[in-house]
């Protein structure tokens, strides 16, 4: 299993029409390059997933969960939700750096 570290500033999206929150990073640069080639030469072999979507195990301080990256196009990278729990767990508030470790 490969692991990337990555390092991106939280996102919040916040929704019009109603009191929901999303938060995400988007993983640019050579991160993205290593998610990209481990994925095509791993889980895409048989197809690609949902969305072009790939599986991931996420790992932020000491938290870890299992989630999906999908391609961000505005970026060329990646975009990874975050789930409310693991931001009060470790502490994440908008605009803070989020450092994880991405494991294919």
């Amino acid at each position: 299993m490969e692991e990337i570290p990555v390092e991106a500033p939280l996102r919040i999206f916040r929704s019009q029409t109603s009191n929901s929150a999303s938060a995400y990073i988007v993983i640019t640069g050579a991160p993205a390059d290593a998610i990209r080639a481990a994925a095509m030469t791993g889980q895409w072999l048989e197809g690609r997933r949902g969305f072009g979507s790939a599986k991931v195990t996420v790992t932020i301080g000491g938290t870890m969960w299992s989630s999906s990256v999908f391609p961000h196009k505005e970026s060329s990278g990646w975009f990874l939700p975050i789930r409310q729990a693991v931001r009060k767990a470790e502490g994440l508030e908008e605009g803070a750096p989020v450092r994880a470790i991405i494991a294919l």
